[in-house]
């Protein structure tokens, strides 16, 4: 059987092409899987998606009329397919339920030091030959605060980083994780975390109760010079809201590696394009923010995981097995 895998870097068609050896061809190409593409998976029987797919219901009806049957996102989301459509026609979805935290974790750390420290701004500033210092003033972490909302596998990875830095430990969750209370952390409301941190960041799912969970009131509660980072997923942020309180001077510094409206955008060149989103183009002015391209899980250890498990649910699909990975049909 051929797999059409949609949205595959030039990193990561190789691993595909090793995992699937011997048992299937893989088909690799780097469209992300949308309206206007769906129709090239005409004939294959299970479709790879990316974590940008477009898997709403038009898309999926598209895909059943074109034989597929079976769709294996490689991202632990789904907040992108419509699981409802999936089930009335009858189609398999599966996702990559867990890989390493310690990727999207240490990325989010990454964006909290590389804007508090001015490292873009340095960096461009040598490569001028320009040595001066004005303008790139931190501050230490240590001793500070940081609120981390949401304390799963990647969130207590990032506590962990955190509280080797010696920071005082705020957490957000429905449930305490005992690994983070063991570490120090006190759970709070989400408006005293808000508050009282210096550092937010971002570890939870977009589910429509967590949809602008860092809304206007959200934002104005922060402290002024706070650092906020996420890395999780675009729609947690009103990135309208978050331009607004940007332009009255607020905030130290923002790390985004996802944006709410990002799909169409990310994984993809637009450099020699007129940018149509004005507000992740004014997001992209302020000099105390850094955008990145949804890289956050990208790692080596990530990727070979999202792969092997992604031909692992292949694999059930083909025997008739389910498992905590498939999303559709229900159990």
């Amino acid at each position: 059987m051929e797999i059409l895998a949609f949205g595959v870097t030039a990193d990561e068609k190789p691993l595909l092409e090793r995992a699937f050896e011997g048992r299937h061809e893989v088909r690799c190409v780097d469209m992300i899987l949308d309206e206007d593409t769906a129709p090239v998976a005409a004939g294959y029987e299970v479709v790879s998606s990316s974590v940008n797919a477009d898997l709403g219901g038009r898309v999926l009806r598209t895909l059943a009329a074109g034989g597929t049957r079976m769709i294996a996102q490689r991202s632990t989301g789904f907040n992108n397919i419509d699981l409802d459509a999936a089930r009335q026609l009858g189609m398999t979805v599966s996702r990559v339920s867990s890989y390493s935290p310690y990727s999207v974790a240490e990325f989010a750390w990454t964006l909290a030091m590389a804007v508090n420290r001015h490292i873009v701004r340095a960096a461009n500033r040598t490569r001028d030959f320009d040595f001066r210092l004005g303008g790139l003033l931190g501050r230490d972490m240590h001793g500070r605060t940081v609120g981390v909302l949401g304390t799963g596998r990647i969130g207590e990875a990032f506590t962990r980083i955190a509280h080797g830095h010696g920071m005082t430990l705020l957490g957000w969750d429905a449930v305490p994780n005992s690994a983070c209370l063991g570490l120090g952390m006190t759970y709070v409301d989400k408006e005293q975390l808000l508050a009282e941190s210096d550092l937010v960041s971002l570890h939870v799912p977009l589910l429509p109760g967590t949809r602008h969970l860092i809304d206007a009131a959200a934002l104005r509660t922060m402290k002024d010079d706070a650092i906020l980072v996420n890395s999780s997923r675009g729609g947690l942020v009103d990135s309208e809201a978050l331009v607004t309180e940007l332009r009255a001077g607020r905030f130290t510094g923002v790390g985004l590696d996802v944006y709410e409206a990002e799909a169409g955008v990310f994984f993809l060149d637009k450099s020699l394009e007129a940018v149509a989103d004005d507000t992740l183009a004014r997001l992209m002015t302020f000099p105390n923010v850094l955008v990145t391209s949804h890289q956050a899980y990208y790692t080596h250890d990530a990727v070979d995981q999202i792969i092997a498990t992604t031909a692992a649910n292949v694999a059930d699909y083909l025997a008739g097995r389910r498992s905590d990975n498939t999303l559709s049909p229900a159990g």
